[in-house]
This record gives structure tokens, sequence and C-alpha cells, in this order.
């Protein structure tokens, strides 16, 4: 039912992406990879949807303050771990200590949408997480 596809395009690339047989026909190719669809859905919705999501979800986080992280587990910071400033974006993340952290980078004009969260200087040291190491994170809440 699912076959390797890869799709090449002059500002994107795309490797050994699994679609099932009736969206590979639906896949639409454009210039600018954010408006890559799979007929239902570009990549520019899908980030949107990933944006408020975990929003949505560090709200409730420090809302119900889960024992898991303690207090203050949801931060935000413009300054990445390791020192680096990421122009028009900051990284929100739920836990500091490593091997429970879960972090995405947002965009800067999400940040008024995240003042609930602690402001940090600097985020705290990466812990070398991989988005695999994310979604077990996220399942354990």
């Amino acid at each position: 039912m699912f076959k390797k596809v890869i799709v090449t395009a002059p500002s994107f690339i795309f490797q050994e992406e699994f679609l099932p047989d009736k969206l590979q026909k639906r896949l639409v190719i454009s210039g600018n990879y954010m408006e890559v669809s799979d007929g239902y859905h570009t990549f520019k919705e899908l980030y949107e949807h990933r944006y408020i999501l975990f929003i949505a979800l560090c709200r409730q986080v420090d809302h119900l303050d889960y024992e898991y992280y303690g207090n203050s587990s949801v931060w935000r910071s413009k300054v990445n771990g390791d020192g680096t400033i990421w122009d028009g974006w900051f990284v929100m993340g739920i836990g500091k200590e490593a091997g429970k952290q879960i972090t995405y980078h947002l965009p800067l004009s999400r940040w008024d949408e995240t003042d609930f969260a602690e402001t940090l200087e600097k985020a705290p040291e990466f812990d070398g997480h991989s988005s695999q190491d994310v979604l077990e994170r996220l399942k354990q809440l």
C-alpha cells in the first residue's frame, strides 16, 4: 500500500517519504515548499496546526503543573541553549532536564501568544533529543 516517493523540485527535496497510493496522485508541487500539498493540506497549514497545538499543549501543561516536569516546566527563550539566535524564531519547551525536554522553534510572531511561559534569557542546554524522542516524550504526558 505504501511506496517510497522521492520528490525533487528546484527549492526543496523530500527523500524517503511514504504516502498512501491515493495521496501520491494528489501531491501538488510548487516552487514554494510551504505550498507543497498532499491534496488536503499544505506544509504551511500543517505547520500552523503544529504551532497552535504545541502552544495549547504548553498552556495546559503550565496550567496543570504536571508532576513529571515540576514547577515552571514551560519556558521560552529567544536564545538557544548554545547561545545562538535564529532571526525571526524563538524556542519553546516543556521540561528543562536532560532526557525530558520537548522543544520546538516557533515564529517570533507567536511570542505574545506564549506569555504564560517562563521567559528565560537562554534556553536550557539542548539534550540532543531527536524528533522521535519528542514523539515518545509527548506520549508520556
